[in-house]
């Protein structure tokens, strides 16, 4: 994901007390507000804490395995530049798609920061444990395990990261991915997973190409990231939200796109999507990266009884659980 939440200022956007349907936790790259995120230890603290879905950012590695990672850049991460100094591109980054598995198992995790190595949030985790680059199938197997021995349905939240470019390279992720789910049988509507991804193209391709029978997400940034060759401004309107509809079973919007900035009321875009049959899981919670005078509540006030979303990516998931939890039902 990309973009924090939330330069909103929330106040006076308190909604009366109302039940609604429980919405998805959705821990973002694990519980990625206590420890490095896509580790394997984030994803068990974050089973831990509550989650309900338990995301995965996938990228391929140069032996086409299939690891969880937020982007297709090392560098930010990790101690590739370290260890590797001569693997940095033209452009002068380091990419997973140029490293063997065991090249990249080989790197050190860390808290993620700047290129030119600063914190990013810089009251997170700052020991200095031996963390480690997951591989994707390492994830199924630890979240199935946890769920076996705790009698629990956590479910999975893959993000196909960077299709087009990923083909660019000569690699077809999507293949990669459908059949990394289908070999633990997860290629399935009925299962506790939805598939991500900022392409609509792709996610069409999935559909109608691969024959992808799984949930699908399509993300929704803003034309200016470059994150896809997507148009959202127009995959935000309602002839192309239905249009969606018939491939996909919800939307992924950052939170901004819900809430019109200057005026602080609602964009619409929720119950546009609904309206369309879709669910809305919005893009991150951080209660680290909120405006100063606002609190969790209100933040979680606004989305849950204001907007009434279906579902929450955070990088705390304690947070909103106990936030749920709290709520009448």
């Amino acid at each position: 994901m990309k973009k924090s939440i939330l330069s909103l200022s929330l106040l006076g956007l308190l909604a009366s007390q109302v039940a609604w349907a429980e919405p998805l936790v959705i821990a973002h790259r694990g519980a990625s507000g206590y420890l490095p995120e896509h580790t394997m230890e984030s994803t068990t603290l974050a089973f831990a804490l509550g989650a309900d879905f338990i995301e995965q950012d996938v990228v391929i590695s140069k032996d086409g395995v299939p690891v969880v990672l937020h982007d297709i850049h090392l560098d930010t991460v990790s101690n590739v530049a370290d260890k590797y100094p001569q693997r940095k591109r033209d452009d002068g980054r380091f990419y997973a798609l140029d490293f063997t598995l065991a090249e990249l198992k080989s790197l050190k995790v860390h808290e993620r920061s700047t290129t030119d190595g600063k914190q990013i949030f810089k009251n997170r985790y700052q020991g200095s444990a031996e963390f480690t680059i997951a591989t994707f199938e390492e994830q199924i197997e630890l979240i199935n395990q946890l769920n076996r021995q705790f009698g629990k349905n956590i479910g999975f939240y893959p993000e196909i990261k960077s299709p087009a470019w990923h083909r660019e390279q000569g690699v077809d992720i999507s293949k990669i991915v459908m059949k990394t789910l289908r070999k633990h049988g997860l290629d399935d509507a009925s299962k506790a997973i939805y598939v991500q991804c900022f392409d609509y193209a792709e996610l069409k391709r999935l559909r109608h190409e691969l024959g992808a029978k799984v949930k699908l997400i399509q993300l929704l940034g803003e034309n200016d990231w470059g994150e896809s060759p997507t148009d959202y401004d127009a995959l935000r309107t309602p002839e192309k939200l239905k249009e969606l509809a018939t491939i996909a079973q919800g939307i992924g919007p950052w939170i901004p796109q819900l809430v019109d900035m200057q005026t602080l009321q609602s964009t619409g875009l929720v119950k546009l999507a609904h309206d369309a049959g879709l669910d809305v899981h919005p893009y991150t919670f951080r209660q680290d990266a909120l405006p100063k005078g606002i609190t969790n509540k209100q933040t979680l006030d606004l989305l849950f009884k204001q907007l009434k979303v279906d579902g929450l990516f955070t990088d705390f998931t304690d947070t909103v659980v106990k936030y749920l939890e709290q709520q009448p039902h």
